[in-house]
C-alpha cells in the first residue's frame, strides 16, 4: 500500500499480476477492486484529486 495525499483516501495498493487494487479510506474501511487495468491505477496514483478520480473512474466499476 502506498500512502497518498487525499482528504478521503489514506492508501492505495495494486497487484499487477491479479489486477486487484485496494483502497484504504480514512474513515477506516478498505475495499478491493478487481480487473483494474494498470493504466487506471497509474492515473489514480498521480491524479490531483484522488476522491474525484475515484468517484469518476473507479466507484461501482471494478467490483469483485
Amino acid at each position: 500500500m502506498t500512502q497518498v495525499q487525499s482528504s478521503a483516501i489514506l492508501a492505495i495498493g495494486y497487484d499487477a499480476q491479479t489486477l486487484q487494487m485496494c483502497i484504504e479510506f480514512k474513515q477506516g474501511k478498505t475495499y478491493t477492486y478487481c480487473d483494474v487495468p494498470k493504466n487506471v491505477f497509474d492515473r489514480f496514483i498521480f491524479s490531483e484529486s484522488k476522491g474525484s478520480f475515484y468517484d469518476l473512474f473507479i466507484k461501482d466499476k471494478y467490483n469483485c
